[in-house]
């Protein structure tokens, strides 16, 4: 009876035992093939926004596969091979959410014999169109180690059977010569974690693009030239077809356009011109307009300290008045403002009021982003209508003013507040706020409805269109100049022709005056610019992503050293007092079973 006994409690003990065992195993072997992830992160950095998701799942993005080679693989220092792990999971993700139609691959560039791995090293450098090498110093058993890194990735894609190929650089190259240290390499690899989405996405979204929407650059009226906008154009060249369009008073000029930005104009729109840009606007086109209603002379404020302001009268406000959004012939004045240098005052650098750093909304174009510079602003208001819908994206601070029409700037105006001016009676109060951009998005109606001949309105071969036939969308910043860039020239040895280049400094992130003094005032201009026409043209895939706001929180080095030999003991002696607790409990449970046995005996 006893062995009977023994026998069932064995057969049960080993029982359990198998079934846990293998339970362990089938856990293991589902995990390796599902993936999952759980972001307990308080910006949710590992999870993939909204437009991501939508993107990867939308079959009509692509249908075919995406191959990807990652070149990050091998004999990795720690620091990278943790970076080589963040960037699989992140593509995992995206295999999961595309239903499989992304497959990747990680590839040890450093494999093979000479010959085979200059020959890939020179396919993946593309003569500098490609991937760029990552050369890395470390010490490594007391001896200085050097480590070339390609990393980078190359994706392809069929598309009726044409394949396309893109090269995607993952981690910043360096210049032969020049490896950066190992102890350096965490700020680069905290940047490419934080942008490793984007990256990737922008990369998917560009080489699977099918066809490009058609954006032109108004020209005709003195706009900003190709030249003054060669940096905003870079920024958004990859997703559109841009082009320069003069209207010349062709009806069709603006038949095969899907966007138009008119920059800066100085000189008056005709009627003819106005009627072509209201038509499209009638057939669902998107129109964005940086401009404003006034001129000054800066060289004349800079000589004599006072300037007018004159009216432009460029007829466009008038059309855009019908649309919903009206540009007021004034300046806005902030105390929330970017320096000006005025050489002979005894402050060389003074607050210029009327250099605004506009405060962004909530909205997914302007959420998170940096204050944008906005140089002799004007102020908007919105015309409520039942068929639109009307949203401020930027706005002054509560600290603000509006002037007179038409108004005198003064250099005096900023010194003559003194340390703490303000501009309004109460600083607090939400209403204090200007709208500085505006969108309007609906059904509009024509600016020429009544104005136009009604021989010509209802002639069906004129195609007029009195009412928006779809939907449309029309943005307007109250300045023009929030994209310029400046250029220098250079000329080409062989042909003697003379190339136009934006001068290394950008200017749409950070502010010149400041940065030669080596502080930091960093504009959103760049970001604004690439949101808004991202969403005016209906690609919003990438704005979660670029409106996501992560917080790099720097480590207490001072706290650190103060307990890192505290930290240091606890993580050597926990595991082994853990592992001594279960010994102690495991031998304390064995004692106990064994003398009862004894004692039955």
């Amino acid at each position: 009876m006893k062995k009977n006994r023994r026998f069932i409690k064995s057969f049960f003990s080993w029982g359990f035992f198998v079934i846990t065992l293998f339970a362990v195993i089938l856990i293991n072997i589902i995990a390796s093939l599902v993936y999952q992830q759980i972001d307990m992160t308080d910006d949710q950095r590992y999870t993939l926004t909204d437009g991501t998701k939508l993107f990867l799942s939308d079959t009509s993005n692509f249908n075919s596969r995406i191959s990807i080679k990652v070149y990050l693989e091998g004999n990795l220092p720690a620091e990278i091979k943790h970076y080589r792990n963040a960037v699989e999971d992140k593509l995992n993700a995206f295999k999961k959410i595309s239903n499989n139609r992304i497959e990747y691959v990680f590839i040890d560039p450093n494999v093979g014999s000479e010959n085979e791995k200059n020959e890939l090293f020179q396919n993946l450098y593309k003569k500098g169109n490609g991937i760029k090498p990552l050369d890395i110093s470390y010490v490594k058993d007391g001896a200085q180690t050097q480590i070339l890194l390609w990393p980078g990735a190359e994706i392809t894609f069929s598309v009726n059977g044409i394949i396309k190929e893109a090269s995607l650089q993952l981690l910043p190259g360096t210049n032969p010569g020049k490896p950066v240290g190992l102890e350096n390499v965490s700020s680069l690899l905290e940047d490419a974690l934080n942008n490793l989405e984007y990256n990737l996405l922008s990369s998917l979204r560009n080489i699977t693009q099918t066809s490009k929407p058609r954006i032109a650059f108004l020209q005709g009226h003195d706009e900003l030239s190709f030249n003054k906008t060669a940096r905003a154009r870079l920024l958004i060249s990859p997703y559109f077809a841009l082009t320069e369009i003069n209207l010349n008073d062709s009806l069709a000029a603006l038949n095969d356009v899907d966007g138009l930005i008119i920059a800066d104009p100085q000189l008056p729109f005709t009627n003819k011109d106005l009627y072509i840009i209201d038509q499209f606007v009638m057939g669902g086109g998107k129109l964005m307009c940086f401009m404003n209603t006034l001129h000054l002379e800066e060289d004349s404020l800079m000589s004599r300290g006072l300037a007018h302001t004159i009216r432009k009268n460029l007829k466009l406000e008038t059309m855009l008045f019908d649309y919903g959004l009206k540009l007021n012939e004034n300046l806005v004045v902030d105390v929330q403002c970017a320096p000006k240098i005025v050489p002979y005052a005894e402050q060389t650098l003074i607050p210029w009021f009327f250099h605004v750093l506009a405060t962004p909304s909530s909205h997914i174009i302007t959420r998170n982003i940096d204050p944008v510079s906005l140089k002799y602003v004007n102020e908007i208001n919105f015309i409520p209508s039942a068929t639109t819908k009307i949203t401020a994206l930027l706005t002054s601070s509560t600290n603000s003013n509006r002037t007179g029409l038409a108004p005198l700037v003064s250099l005096e105006m900023p010194m003559s507040l003194g340390k703490n001016p303000k501009l309004i009676d109460n600083t607090t109060l939400e209403n204090n706020k200007l709208c500085l951009a505006g969108m309007v998005e609906g059904n509009f109606t024509s600016h020429f409805k009544n104005r136009i001949a009604k021989e010509f309105s209802d002639n069906k071969n004129s195609k007029y269109k009195a009412k928006s036939i779809r939907e449309g969308k029309v943005l307007l910043v109250g300045n023009g100049t929030f994209i310029e860039n400046a250029y220098d020239s250079l000329i080409n040895e062989k042909t003697g022709q003379v190339i136009y280049r934006p001068k290394k400094f950008n200017e749409l992130k950070l502010n010149d005056i400041l940065a030669e003094r080596g502080q930091g005032m960093y504009y959103g201009n760049q970001d604004f610019f690439q949101n808004l026409v991202d969403y005016m043209m209906g690609e919003i895939s990438v704005l979660d992503i670029r409106s996501r706001q992560i917080e790099i929180k720097n480590i207490n080095k001072e706290k650190l050293s103060k307990m890192a030999g505290i930290l240091k003991a606890i993580n050597f002696l926990t595991p082994i007092i853990i592992i001594l607790i279960f010994a102690f409990i495991w031998n304390t449970q064995r004692a106990k079973k064994y003398t009862g046995s004894n004692l039955h005996k």
